[in-house]
């Protein structure tokens, strides 16, 4: 099953070649928007799901009703489930920023899931491969230890940065979802990576349009691991 997954990842690697090369290879800079938005009051008897990662998470550029947190919570509601989403994402994180602040964020009332997406401002650092996955192993090791359930969001770098990083890399997250049998998400960008339309002045972050469809996709794959 992962292998065909990552058959996925790799096929996308040239859409998203062009994002990471908009960057410029600098990582999101925080500053008043690299704040998690607001969310609704949370109801301690009410499951979490912890949207737990960067400003993809955090809905940078966006307002608290656009970003893929507080859409992913309208979703729930309209289907019928009773969980409630706390947005902890914090633009420019990196997987150690995660992991520095994983204990705390993962102590939240009930919480049943994380979703994790970190890593793409590793690759904007040019920090080792080892070391990301090695911070994202810690942060998953310590969602387990709280009986959470896990969704891995991958990411994928660009043959700009050498063909044994870029190999290293998008394989990094899929062997990690095998390694610790958590739900995959291949590539949260999915049919929003390079349309001007979608995104962002940036060419980085999707629009309000955009989230929709990220959105989607993170439901997509969350779905199966819910219960009413």
């Amino acid at each position: 099953m992962f292998r065909k997954k990552r058959n996925s990842v790799l096929v996308l690697l040239i859409a998203v070649t062009a994002i990471i090369a908009g960057c410029g290879n600098k990582p999101d800079r925080p500053n008043t928007a690299a704040k998690p938005l607001a969310t609704p009051q949370v109801v301690a008897n009410r499951p979490k799901i912890i949207a737990f990662g960067d400003s993809l998470t955090a809905g940078f550029g966006l307002s608290e009703k656009e970003s893929y947190p507080y859409l992913l919570q309208e979703k729930l509601k309209a289907d019928g489930y009773e969980y409630e989403v706390i947005n902890a994402g914090v633009s420019g994180d990196t997987t150690l920023g995660g992991l520095e602040r994983a204990d705390w964020v993962f102590e939240q009332d009930n919480a049943k899931i994380v979703i994790l997406e970190l890593g793409a401002n590793d690759l904007l650092r040019g920090i080792p491969v080892a070391q990301m996955k090695k911070n994202l192993d810690q942060i998953i090791r310590k969602a387990k230890a709280k009986n959470l359930r896990i969704l891995l969001c991958g990411m994928l770098a660009p043959p700009s940065m050498g063909s044994d990083y870029q190999q290293q890399f998008t394989v990094a997250f899929p062997d990690l979802a095998t390694e610790h049998k958590v739900e995959f998400l291949p590539f949260l960008l999915e049919n929003v990576a390079l349309k001007k339309e979608l995104n962002q002045a940036d060419g980085i972050h999707p629009n309000a349009e955009g989230e929709k469809i990220m959105t989607e996709n993170v439901y997509r794959a969350l779905k199966p691991m819910l219960a009413k």
